[in-house]
């Protein structure tokens, strides 16, 4: 059967993937892996995960920076957020920080990079940070909360991205 399976192309020595996309580079020893997904877990936060620690109420360790233009803050935000596009971080930073408590950037959605290069900006400064991701677009997604300059709003949480169910607690992931 082994020779069968490597005649038809298959390769029974081994999960090399052959002319498998997904398995043509081989995975990552999970050493590797490991190392990669912690890291990657210091430098990002998700939708969800920032809406549960604001919901809990109190202090959650944490200060939530908008870093899009202004028109994109009035056009929605999310609630507590402070307002500091990326081109003003150098010289605004410092006075709206406290370098001592971690900051979460955001910008528009997973197709901007806005809030990597203000986490960039704020990190050369001595701040501690982590981008959301997802950003703004994921969070009304999701149905959280938001705010614009008309008052509070909030969409029901698209299917795709977040439970629809009321009772749900969180996604199970």
């Amino acid at each position: 059967m082994a020779g069968a399976f490597a005649a038809a192309g298959g390769n029974p020595g081994g999960n090399q993937g052959g002319g498998n996309p997904v398995l043509r580079v081989p995975p990552a020893s999970p050493a590797a892996a490991a190392a990669y997904f912690g890291a990657s877990l210091a430098f990002h936060a998700d939708v969800s995960d920032v809406a549960s620690a604001l919901a809990a109420g109190g202090d959650p360790g944490f200060l939530v920076v908008d870093t899009r233009s202004t028109a994109s803050w009035d056009q929605g935000h999310i609630p507590g957020a402070v307002h500091l596009p990326t081109a003003l971080i150098p010289e605004q930073a410092q006075a709206l920080l406290d370098t001592s408590v971690p900051v979460v950037t955001y910008c528009w959605g997973p197709g901007c990079n806005g809030a990597t290069r203000a986490a960039l900006a704020l990190a050369q400064l001595g701040f501690q940070v982590k981008e959301m991701l997802g950003g703004f677009e994921y969070w009304v997604r999701e149905g959280f909360a938001y705010e614009t300059w008309e008052g509070r709003e909030r969409q029901a949480p698209d299917a795709l991205t977040a439970p629809v169910d009321a009772g749900a607690v969180d996604c199970g992931c």
